[in-house]
């Protein structure tokens, strides 16, 4: 990597190119919050399935629920140059879309820090779609997860963002 590519902006480049993690020391804690979003498109007999409660393994969504808070606090475990942050608050919610049998999974993470928490929700919503993935493989191997994007995320240096690209 070129000195130039670590000028472009990329945060986890000094200015020799080596990755390092980013000194967050001299940042005000503010309170930040993001907020993250996929889903998980499976076939109609394995949704009714979930959709019931009665799928094998048991309580799918609680299961995938308690996962995603799980995977939203072990977020430096996985990523890295990721910074291991308190969170104040991790909410997971799934909505169950019959008419084309997807469940979506939005995640809002929120602490008082000097990083962000957008990580912490994307890494929650992938792990909680996944977990679903894994409970109900034994019945539909082609599901898909996709989607899986930052809606929003407030606080910090760089203020609030918010998509607009249309999709939900």
């Amino acid at each position: 990597m070129s000195a130039s590519t670590a000028s472009s902006g990329l945060t986890h480049f000094d200015a020799a190119g080596q990755a390092h993690m980013v000194d967050v020391g001299g940042k005000d804690e503010t309170h930040r919050v993001a907020v993250a979003t996929g889903c998980i498109r499976m076939q109609p007999t394995t949704f009714a399935l979930v959709q019931s409660g009665s799928a094998k393994k048991g309580d799918v969504i609680g299961i995938a629920r308690t996962a995603a808070i799980m995977a939203a606090k072990r977020t430096a475990d996985l990523i890295p140059l990721c910074h291991p942050i308190a969170l104040n608050r991790v909410a997971v919610d799934f909505t169950l879309q019959a008419e084309d049998c997807s469940i979506h999974c939005t995640v809002t993470a929120e602490t008082r820090g000097r990083t962000g928490v957008e990580m912490e929700a994307l890494t929650a919503v992938q792990i909680g779609l996944l977990t679903i993935y894994d409970m109900c493989k034994a019945v539909d191997r082609g599901m898909t997860i996709d989607g899986v994007r930052l809606l929003e995320k407030h606080g910090g240096k760089s203020g609030d963002w918010v998509a607009n690209d249309g999709k939900s």
